[in-house]
């Protein structure tokens, strides 16, 4: 899991950023699967610090 640095709208959807051995990675969501895995897309934006990303799993998960 690596600690989501910032995130950006797209066209139909939101992509995440993080840092991962020094390297800037991302992954994109698009809204369907935000909603399958019951994350509100507006926070994602806002509060993008708030969220882990599992990028092998293609999953994320809110920080506790």
């Amino acid at each position: 899991m690596h600690e989501i640095v910032t995130s950006r709208k797209m066209e139909n959807g939101i992509v995440v950023f993080w840092a991962e051995n020094g390297e800037k990675k991302n992954e994109s969501f698009n809204y369907s699967e935000l909603v399958d895995m019951k994350i509100n897309a507006l926070d994602l934006l806002e509060r993008p610090k708030s969220y882990k990303v599992d990028a092998a799993a293609h999953k994320l998960i809110v920080q506790k």
